[in-house]
């Protein structure tokens, strides 16, 4: 496994996280255990949870995914062991069921949400505690461009920095990072801590993959200039980078077969991108898989790269990845693909 600096930090994480969103919905609290001690054996440090989770959201799921994790940290006694990331819902009509719908990145609900996740948790602290979507509404989950909107009732960045800071304070979270941001926002809550010696962002989770490089416009110099790194969700584009959907194929427990509104990377010229992505890795005789999160992991921004699996044998290969070093011919093909067919998906 590889380790690289989370953000400014003392914290080394591994290159690739375990992510956990299906856990509670697509997988029992048995199979996270299992996902959980084998991550382990392979040199994975970094486990990625929120509050929302498990996806699709629903009261009934709601918190299960921290839960099973609580239960395996209490059973296994493996907490020092690992950098444990969750996050702060946002604001939205589909989040009724969290704290009344009312979420925002105020004192009161943080500190709210901070507590309620500890105890699901069953720990002192997190490491790494993430603003899941930005309270404004603008381009992110799956949006490209910006509409503007009347919006009255935002907390200001400076009150948001106040209250991840008393949580700080009180030793229950030791590091802060943001999500689904924008340019505009990430240079917000940097200047912002830098004027008020305010806890400083150490990194973004946004979405990065071959249909969706997005996050190069922008994002990307911030990233590596002001040493804050991404950390990549749906590197795999909902699974749809595999291949698995090639064709008229529709596996019964795939996830798109199961919730066909995660259809975000299934448009016709996004799935002409993925023949190719997946020819161009058959070519070489790599899975398809493992070529497309070798590529993520190997962009000088990312600190992290969020992996999720339904089952072992998904697991075991994508975290293989880490061991596939793609070829400046392959790389120079994959961009090749992406010039012809660049961003599909947003």
């Amino acid at each position: 496994m590889e380790y690289r600096k989370l953000g400014n930090t003392e914290l080394e994480v591994s290159v690739i996280c375990l992510g956990s969103m299906t856990w509670g919905e697509q997988n029992t609290v048995t199979d996270a255990q299992e996902q959980l001690d084998y991550s382990l054996s392979q040199g994975i440090n970094f486990i990625d949870t929120a509050e929302l989770y498990a996806v699709p959201t629903k009261e009934s799921t709601y918190g299960l995914t921290e839960a099973y994790i609580g239960e395996w940290l209490k059973k296994s006694g493996k907490r020092n062991e690992v950098i444990l990331a969750s996050k702060i819902a946002g604001p939205g009509e589909w989040i009724s069921h969290i704290r009344e719908g009312r979420s925002r990145f105020n004192n009161t609900q943080i500190s709210a949400a901070v507590d309620a996740s500890l105890k699901r948790l069953q720990t002192d602290y997190i490491d790494l505690y993430q603003l899941h979507w930005p309270e404004r509404k603008t381009n992110f989950f799956g949006k490209l461009g910006f509409q503007p909107h009347k919006e009255d009732d935002l907390t200001p960045f400076l009150e948001t920095l106040h209250a991840l800071d008393k949580q700080i304070k009180a030793g229950k979270i030791r590091h802060i990072g943001l999500s689904n941001e924008t340019p505009w926002g990430f240079m917000k809550f940097l200047d912002i801590a830098e004027q008020h010696q305010l806890p400083r962002i150490v990194s973004v989770q946004n979405p990065y993959n071959l249909l969706n490089r997005s996050y190069e416009i922008g994002m990307a110099e911030i990233s590596y200039r002001e040493q804050v790194g991404l950390l990549a969700y749906s590197p795999l584009a909902f699974g749809v980078l595999t291949g698995k959907y090639n064709g008229l194929m529709q596996p019964s427990d795939a996830r798109l077969s199961l919730f066909p509104s995660f259809d975000r990377y299934s448009g016709e010229i996004a799935s002409n991108a993925v023949r190719q992505y997946v020819s161009l890795a058959e070519d070489y005789n790599l899975d398809p898989a493992q070529m497309a999160l070798s590529y993520v992991n190997s962009r000088p921004f990312l600190t992290s790269t969020i992996i999720g699996a339904t089952n072992m044998e998904q697991l075991q290969a994508n975290i293989k990845s880490i061991n596939v070093n793609l070829s400046a011919e392959i790389i120079e093909k994959i961009e090749a693909i992406h010039k012809m067919i660049p961003n599909p998906c947003p």
